[in-house]
């Protein structure tokens, strides 16, 4: 089972870890979908520390980390962990994915 997960506001944070957490249980595949202030989870250490877990499964919105993510997250750090990009990487996620969630 591949499950994607868009979250599309930072309120989502626990909802996106918890569901992170139980499908990697399960042994499902996750891809997870950062837009608008949903990039701010990239604020967040334990978010960051499960998306280090599996490189390149979780993809955000440029445009929106520019706009929301400013001062919050080091984007450039967090090169080799998340993909920045743009709706595109939504569209593939939908693409590929059994099931979404849309947060």
């Amino acid at each position: 089972m591949r499950l994607g997960i868009v979250i599309t506001d930072e309120s989502y944070l626990s909802v996106a870890n918890s569901l992170l957490d139980a499908a990697g249980g399960r042994g499902w595949e996750t891809l997870c979908f950062l837009t608008d202030t949903g990039v701010n989870l990239l604020a967040d250490g334990g978010f960051v520390e499960r998306a280090k877990a599996c490189p390149n499964s979780i993809s955000l919105c440029e445009h929106s980390a520019a706009r929301y993510g400013e001062g919050r997250f080091d984007l450039h750090a967090l090169g080799d962990v998340v993909i920045v990009g743009g709706q595109y990487q939504d569209a593939e996620l939908v693409r590929k994915c059994d099931q979404v969630l849309v947060f």
